[in-house]
């Protein structure tokens, strides 16, 4: 079957897209997971017994509750500092005269990342840790079916209402008697979403036909992901939240009455936000959370407050649940914070102590066979040993002080048994689906192993080569391979002991699966037997290769060997940006180098005798081609590099081309300082953050307008009038958008009181960006349907590209408009200065341009962590969440920097078509390969490493990102492939 190198290419990326997918679902594994739900309710076990014979303990029930009513406000992106730092003092007094002088405990509550909404709500809900795959569904959260508090309250008789954030809802369907959802994804918002919280509360803070009160307020959040958190909103918000805490700590104390329990407040943070307002990271402005118990039961303290006790924010559910009298959520791993019950007498210490340890001691001897031998359960039984001495001692009448000094020894038993136990739990958090990892894993290795056994081939002078596809899938070998994987799939689905996402597949998916294993491995032996089998023949009229390798090939070569072999550390995987900043501002020196030796070292001799190699070479050719030989195009390629140097000696743009690698390292010296990312010097001020500050908005609606300007200027050059007119007006627009939402002012504006969401503005753009875009798609179809002129198509392709560059002006923040006006500065010099000079092969452009597509990734401020992710990008110009386009826009902005170089070194293939016909097939050919080499050993890496210290909070991110990167770049090399579609219709004839 005889294939173009861009079909072959793309072909081999939709089935690794199918690799990384199931390796994907098999990785981000499940949490330990006790009985269903239906079954968690069982009798409470009843106190230790007393040793001898004739003693019984008569407590066998659940303790009854310790508080009336609870309420929980939850305020998203409440970080500790803007609690118990000078914000907190500043913006929030009556919160802070409650912590340091009533009746209150104060801690800090340490969340395990991802922090996201959605997975802390459910760490706070059921005390698990939520797997790091609910990152990825929490923009679609289905209800949770786990046992957890919300449930066990409902099922107990408890009235719950809810007002804010609709995930609880989602979470937690018909739960509550009354609720009012609000969306959390629209974060331009930071008022309405929280007055539709705050006007039901004088209302039903009168009521008494309710138990438990939920809130929980966005607000914060979304000025953290607009603004930051040193913004000025930030003060105001804290300050109106602190006002909402007093109205109802008052209202709860004015119902308290003497012969009634007492109520209970909390206040609490999902997640934190980073320096820069994001979060989903492990920074400890994201994982730290203020955490208040505020209630009359307490004792009234006294002095300034000492510096907060460190809990796990999944303790919070086991205290929850003792202090409502519920049975603690069957999957909680967390421990029972002690001082909320420290009032309470030693028996009931006791008893709430020994419920908490024998429902995680259970929950481990579910999911651990050799449980008995674990130092947790162990400590467990020694202090329920113990406890039942000091219950002989309670019930013989003894009151001596040796009862007293038992019983706090006791505690200490338990407590310590109760860290262990939560430790050896949470460590068991990673199960695996290892079945479907590696049927995700080979299928990804057998790709990779296939495009590089037909690099030559696919790099020969007609980009088009014979994939050897029907002969193996009519071998006796196929048939005995798929035979053998039926096998394998059938005992491995029968035997699994845990639950297995590939055997949940239906038969025939499974089924096909298998064959394409079968029939990638058959095809890649019989590609190598051909291989060994062209070696043995003697060659006739052997070519002499004229071509050898250059400082920028080795330089490619090992700078691509240097990063994958990097990833196997998680400190080069959080500082990925310096490993591509140093492969840019090397390569940019290599380049120096070529240019050079091109313009002083060429003699003209040399050109004389490159002239009489190529007219020998183009003979040879010639005659390789009549007996259907191929022969690499780099040959052709390297020899026209030599020819037309002389040629552009001559010319004017001399010693600008000789400048331009240095301009280059200048620009990427600049962009490096605009945004700090990573992780060890993330927290350093930029020039973005002066920028962003609010003493600096008019240097930077200055920055923002010159920005645009340059936009312009580089872009219109080869648009059509009609796409320049709309470009200057949709440029407008994005200023009139920012200036809109109060990110920069107009001149004549002396403030910006008059902030709006932007929609209008927002949308304005959006038709500019679909007209210039459609404007391009016509010219293409053009190209393809009416006549094959690669000038057409050409046009096209930058009107496609011109388009996308105003889209990425819109979702860009007004601090990385340098950051797209560099991108296009570069690829201009480029192009005029460095490629065409040097004559450099598809291949050799293919590379560099993903090597500064990957650098510009890191120039826009992104990291290998989910806290970097701008979210705010996906809500420009919508007045309300819609899943689709909120998707697309967050992931182009995110990948805005791969994608425009993409785009870009597609158009400057397409250019090429007329010298070389085989550009655009060895450019997507190439595309492919250097994307498919560092996912697939970065998937196996991942897999000798899911049990290292760092897998969750460093490793994992990194994986979700490869995975979409796969995407994005099978996604592109479809496009290359549709543009190279007329070129292969026109070698074919």
């Amino acid at each position: 079957m005889r294939l173009r190198s861009g079909v072959f290419a793309s072909s081999c990326l939709l089935v690794e897209v199918l690799g990384v997918a199931l390796f994907l679902r098999g990785f981000f594994p499940l949490p330990v997971r006790s009985l269903p739900r239906s079954e968690a309710r069982r009798d409470p076990p009843a106190e230790p017994a007393p040793p001898g014979s004739g003693m019984v303990s008569n407590w066998t029930k659940i303790p009854p509750p310790l508080f009336k009513k609870v309420v929980i406000v939850l305020i998203d992106a409440l970080r500790d500092d803007f609690v118990f730092g000078s914000k907190g003092k500043q913006f929030m007094p009556y919160t802070t005269q409650v912590i340091e002088k009533g009746t209150s405990y104060s801690f800090i509550a340490e969340a395990k990342p991802p922090t996201v909404t959605m997975p802390r709500i459910k760490a706070l809900m059921t005390g698990s840790i939520p797997g790091f795959i609910d990152v990825v569904v929490n923009l679609n959260s289905p209800a949770l079916l786990d046992d957890n508090l919300i449930w066990q309250a409902k099922t107990a008789g408890k009235r719950i209402i809810f007002y804010g954030d609709d995930t609880w809802v989602k979470l937690f369907p018909k739960h509550f008697v009354e609720y009012d959802g609000t969306t959390s994804f629209f974060v331009s918002d930071f008022t309405e979403v929280d007055d539709n919280v705050t006007r039901h509360l004088d209302r039903v803070l009168k009521r008494e036909d309710w138990d438990i009160l939920i809130l929980h307020y966005l607000g914060l959040d979304h000025i953290g992901h607009m603004t930051g958190p040193n913004s000025q909103l930030v003060g105001p918000k804290l300050h109106e939240m602190d006002n909402i805490l007093k109205k109802i700590h008052i209202s709860l104390l004015s119902k308290e009455g003497e012969a009634s329990l007492p109520n209970l407040l909390v206040v609490c943070g999902d997640h934190g936000m980073s320096e820069t307002g994001s979060h989903g990271g492990s920074s400890e402005g994201e994982v730290h959370t203020p955490l208040l118990f505020i209630s009359s039961a307490f004792e009234k303290r006294s002095g300034p407050l000492i510096q907060p006790k460190v809990v796990q924010q999944i303790d919070l559910a086991s205290t929850l649940a003792v202090g409502l009298g519920l049975p603690i959520s069957r999957n909680s791993v967390g421990n029972l914070i002690l001082p909320v019950v420290g009032g309470k007498t030693m028996r009931e210490q006791l008893r709430f102590l020994h419920l908490n340890g024998f429902q995680l001691s259970r929950l481990l001897q579910e999911n651990t066979p050799a449980y008995e031998k674990d130092p947790g359960y162990e400590h467990f039984k020694i202090a329920e040993k113990s406890h039942g001495n000091w219950i002989k001692l309670y019930l013989e009448g003894n009151n001596s002080e040796i009862l007293l000094n038992l019983g706090k020894k006791v505690l200490k038993q338990y407590l310590e048994a109760l860290k262990t136990l939560s430790s050896s739990l949470s460590k068991q958090v990673a199960q695996y689906d290892m079945y479907s990892m590696m049927v995700g894993t080979v299928i990804v290795l057998e790709v990779l192993f296939l495009l590089l056994l037909s690099t030559s081939k696919a790099l020969s002078s007609r980009a088009e080569f014979e994939v050897p596809l029907f002969p193996p899938l009519f071998s006796l070998l196929f048939y005995l391979m798929c035979l053998m994987l039926c096998a394998v799939h059938v005992i491995v689905c029968t035997s699994a002991e845990s639950s297995c996402y590939f055997c949940s597949l239906s038969w025939l998916t499974a089924v096909g699966v298998m064959v394409l294993i079968s029939a990638l491995m058959c095809v890649i032996l019989s590609a190598i037997g051909k291989i060994f089998e062209s070696s043995r023949l003697p060659v006739k009229n052997p070519v002499v290769s004229n071509s050898s390798w250059s400082e920028v090939d080795i330089l490619i070569l090992a700078g691509t060997v240097g990063h994958v072999l990097s990833l196997g550390a998680s400190s080069f995987i959080e500082e990925e940006h310096q490993t591509w900043y140093f492969l840019i501002n090397t390569l940019c020196l290599a380049l120096c180098q070529e240019l050079c030796r091109n313009h002083f070292l060429l003699k003209e001799g040399d050109s004389q005798h490159s002239s009489t190699i190529k007219q020998n070479f183009d003979n040879v050719k010639e005659a390789c081609e009549y007996k259907n030989i191929d022969i690499p195009a780099a040959d052709d390629s390297k020899l026209g590099k030599v020819t037309s140097s002389a040629e552009f000696i001559k010319g004017s743009d001399k010693w600008i081309s000789l400048a331009s690698p240095w301009i280059i390292l200048i620009c990427c010296r600049l962009l490096r300082s605009l945004n700090q990312t990573g992780v060890q010097w993330a927290h350093r001020p930029d020039f973005g953050h002066w920028l962003t500050s609010s003493e600096h908005k008019s240097e930077l609606s200055f920055l923002a307008a010159v920005s645009l300007v340059m936009i312009f200027i580089l872009v219109q050059r080869k648009c059509s009038l009609v796409s320049k007119i709309a470009m200057a007006l949709g440029l407008l627009g994005v200023y009139s958008y920012r200036a809109a939402i109060g990110n920069i002012v107009f001149p004549w504006q002396h403030d910006s009181k008059d902030i709006s969401k932007g929609i209008t503005e927002a949308r304005f753009v959006y038709v500019f960006v679909l007209g210039i875009v459609f404007t391009g798609t016509k010219d293409l179809l053009k190209s393809q349907v009416i006549s094959a002129d690669s000038s057409v198509k050409s046009i096209g392709l930058w009107e496609v590209y011109s388009g996308l560059v105003l889209l990425a002006a819109l979702v860009f923040r007004p601090h990385n408009l340098p950051v797209l006006v560099f991108c296009l500065l570069i690829q201009t010099m480029t192009t005029k200065y460095i490629w065409r000079p040097l004559k450099f092969d598809a291949a050799q452009i293919t590379i560099i341009h993903y090597w500064f597509g990957q650098a510009f990734f890191f120039f826009q401020g992104n990291s290998n962590g989910i806290a970097t992710v701008d979210v705010s990008a996906g809500f420009v110009g919508l007045d309300s969440y819609v899943e689709i386009p909120a998707i697309f826009l967050t992931a182009f902005a995110t990948y805005a920097g791969p994608l425009l170089w993409a785009i870009h070194l597609l158009c400057y293939l397409s250019s090429e078509v007329s010298r070389n016909s085989a550009a655009m097939g060895h450019g997507c050919f190439c595309y492919a390969l250097i994307r498919s080499i560092p996912v697939a050993i970065y998937i196996i890496l991942v897999t000798s490493l899911r049990y290292h210290l760092f897998i969750w909070s460093v490793f994992s991110p990194k994986l979700l990102y490869e995975g979409m990167h796969v995407f994005i770049t099978a996604a592109i090399c479809l496009f290359f492939t549709a543009m190279d579609q007329n070129q292969s219709q026109k070698v074919q004839d």
